[in-house]
């Protein structure tokens, strides 16, 4: 057998060689003598195809037979006149190409040698079929490339999302110790330090956006520092801090531009963009992440065995380290005693001179609750209002420490009385008695924030002192601070002695057990007041990152020495929802509009910040909004503020719908609960009919055993009565075989 360029070259040669055919022949004899040579086409067909046995020479030689058929047709269609018409001659030299193209090399070449034409339109017809195929070669060529690129990209992309999201979770903050958390201390304890993490990546987002567009900005122009660095500043938060990027009054006004070709970077839109636009995306983080947790937490069926399929079906065979092995077993089992426990307080029922002993127990609780944060807001106000009279009498800088030390000792030691409440209310639920301590807390942590900004906007702002919104965030900066010293304070020295205390002196009190209601507490006051301060001191964020990473380390080696799990277990599943809620409302809402307050009716400082000159902050805006309606390219910018951002039509509609989309996903949670309960009850009843059908099987299976052995016992008792003559004649006969057995085998015998 040749190869294809074997083949090829022997054609060429054999094209080379004188033919016997004589291509200069009338067009009657050419004609006559394809005719004429029609009927050897077989033989050669038949000589050339090799075994008509074979797949591919039977193919061919349907070909061949077609084409002569195709010919003969053309010929016969007009017998008198010589020439062939030239469309239908167009039509079967394409059918011919086309017909040409799928085959191999060599099957080609054997096609075209027996076709019955002269060398040169063999040649010709080589040529046509090479320049197609190359032709068709090129756009497969081209197709398979553009497919094979795009399958590439496909590739890659899923590629790069699995190994960033694998990145990810292997850099994930603090990822390992939620697992010992968790495992350890169950759900309950680890939604603090989720919600903490949370917290986190909010801060360094918030951080991020302001750096880049005021402070980076504002460090381009050059203003020098007159004031002297004491170190007294890290606690106060004056003297040498109030001239640096710190806070709102070292902010230029005029338009940031280097060179003549430079782009204007106007101040104060950057300065109010970029807290609008930080709270805007804190806005709808906040409520993608309440509907995310609310979808993934909140609808929570009836898991009675959750815990138990887990620890039989889906243990990890994998983990073969040691202690994985015992943190994936620990995990396990505070997920049982969580369920357990659940299903033990949903059986737990009250008679009613119980519940009404509750019911009075928790109205005193409120009423008292109610009461002390009332009186603890009486306190602040009064506080913040004398507050500007005591500074002036005492000039030493470690006065204007007085109020947030005030404030601070409040927060710390109210929620511990509202802890021991709990002493009387005794409710049934831990979930319940979390619930109760979050709601008094936030009531009277965002009561006292309520009380410092209508003394912030009200007599700081209104006094006329220089440069007021400095003297704000120098406020918020020293509230912030005295909040996070507490809390080192209390984790690093109360907790411990209270762990002494348990342990050593009277024994009954035991290891104490981590609140998670006045610990989230603390979190969301902090936020309240670093959302309120970004506006009066843009590196609030940066201060507050810093302050969260310390705590998470601090609460947690507090945490493992001083805490014991909850003697109650149960899950918490739900908590990161709640958590997230009340910080969207009456946090972030309270924020909202002790900004627009701020924006829109206070008059910015004549002397400092970016503001500056301006009746309101706001008019920065109304002025931005004029120049572009001066031109034509930003008319739509225009539209949009007058029609959108400016419309209060707009936010009512707008505020309608999700209300209104709010409350059918509501609806549509609520019919899912009832369904997921009714299934539930299906499968309980199912259960039951089950076993009833077993027990009815059983009663069956008894009845029929019961018949059989009386049945053989009757039978056996007509064989025991039958005569014993008869067992001696079988027992002869038996004999009687054997012995003749015996002697034929051996006769001799």
């Amino acid at each position: 057998m040749f190869s294809d360029d074997q083949l090829n070259e022997i054609i060429v040669e054999a094209e080379n060689v004188p033919s016997r055919v004589v291509p200069e022949k009338t067009p009657v004899n050419s004609s006559f003598s394809m005719v004429s040579s029609i009927s050897d086409i077989d033989m050669t067909d038949s000589q050339s195809f090799g075994n008509p046995d074979d797949k591919k020479s039977k193919q061919l030689l349907r070909f061949s037979t077609s084409l002569n058929e195709s010919f003969l047709q053309t010929l016969h269609r007009s017998p008198g006149s010589v020439g062939i018409d030239t469309s239908h001659e167009n039509i079967q030299g394409q059918k011919l190409i086309a017909s040409l193209i799928p085959m191999t090399s060599r099957d080609r070449i054997k096609a075209i040698r027996s076709q019955p034409r002269t060398m040169e339109e063999k040649r010709n017809l080589k040529k046509m079929v090479d320049k197609e195929k190359s032709k068709q070669s090129h756009r497969i060529l081209e197709f398979n490339c553009c497919a094979q690129c795009l399958n590439s990209v496909s590739q890659a992309y899923r590629r790069s999302k699995n190994s960033l999201s694998e990145l990810l979770s292997y850099i994930s903050l603090w990822q390992k110790t939620f697992k010992v958390i968790g495992g350890k201390f169950g759900t309950s304890v680890l939604s603090y330090f989720n919600f903490l993490r949370w917290l986190l990546k909010f801060n360094i987002f918030s951080f991020i956006v302001t750096f880049s567009f005021i402070i980076i900005p504002q460090f381009t122009v050059p203003e020098k520092n007159t004031l002297q660095f004491t170190g007294l500043e890290f606690f106060t938060g004056a003297g040498y801090f109030q001239d640096t990027v710190m806070y709102y009054g070292f902010y230029t006004n005029s338009t940031v531009q280097h060179g003549s070709s430079g782009a204007p970077y106007n101040m104060q839109l950057a300065y109010i963009f970029t807290t609008g636009a930080c709270l805007i995306v804190c806005f709808f983080s906040l409520l993608f992440s309440m509907a995310r947790y609310f979808r993934n937490n909140f609808i929570n069926p009836h898991i009675y065995s959750r815990g138990i399929t887990k620890l039989i079906f889906c243990w990890d065979f994998t983990v073969t380290h040691e202690r994985a092995v015992k943190l994936k077993q620990k995990n396990l089992s505070t997920e049982i005693r969580e369920n357990l426990s659940e299903i033990r307080q949903e059986n737990v029922k009250l008679t009613l001179n119980q519940q009404l002993i509750h019911v009075s127990a928790h109205l005193a609780a409120w009423v008292v609750s109610t009461g002390v944060a009332i009186a603890c807001c009486v306190a602040v106000y009064y506080l913040a209002e004398n507050n500007s009279e005591f500074l002036k009498n005492h000039q030493n800088p470690g006065a204007v420490l007085l109020l947030p030390f005030l404030v601070s000792c409040i927060n710390l030691a109210t929620p511990r009385l509202y802890s021991l409440f709990r002493l009387v209310e005794r409710y049934e639920t831990p979930r319940r008695e979390v619930y109760v301590l979050l709601i008094r807390n936030i009531f009277l942590k965002i009561s006292i924030i309520g009380i410092l900004c209508y003394y912030w906007l009200n007599i700081v702002a209104q006094a006329g002192e220089e440069c007021w919104e400095t003297l704000i965030g120098q406020e918020i900066y020293r509230l912030l601070l005295m909040d996070f010293v507490f809390s080192l304070a209390d984790s690093l020295l109360g907790e411990f002695l209270r762990r002494l205390i348990g342990m050593q002196f009277p024994t009954s009190l035991g290891l104490q057990e981590f609140d998670i209601a006045r610990n989230v507490l603390e979190l969301i006051y902090a936020q309240t007041l670093v959302w309120i301060g970004t506006f009066f001191c843009p590196l609030l964020p940066f201060i507050q990152m810093i302050t969260l990473f310390i705590m998470f380390y601090v609460k947690n080696i507090s945490l493992m020495m001083n805490f014991q799990p909850p003697s109650k277990a149960w899950r918490a599943s739900q908590m990161m929802t709640f958590f997230i809620f009340l910080l969207f409302f009456p946090s972030f809402t309270g924020v909202l509009c002790t900004l627009a307050i701020t924006i829109w009716r206070l008059k910015p400082s004549a002397d400092c910040g970016p503001f500056r000159g301006l009746p309101f902050f706001i008019h920065s805006i109304y002025s931005w909004i004029d120049t572009l309606s001066k031109r034509p390219g930003y008319l739509w910018v225009v539209w949009i503020y007058q029609n959108l951002i400016g419309s209060v039509h707009f936010f009512f509609i707008l505020t309608l719908i999700v209300l209104i989309i709010t409350y059918l996903y509501w609806q549509i949670t609520e019919g899912r609960k009832i369904m997921i309960r009714l299934l539930h009850e299906q499968i309980i009843n199912e259960g039951k009919d089950k076993m009833f059908l077993i027990e009815k099987l059983a009663k069956l299976q008894d009845m029929e055993k019961r018949a059989n052995t009386s049945s053989f016992t009757v039978e056996r008792r007509d064989v025991e009565q039958t005569s014993p003559l008869h067992v001696r004649e079988h027992n002869a006969a038996h004999d009687l075989r054997f012995r003749r057995s015996v002697q034929e085998e051996n006769p001799k015998v």
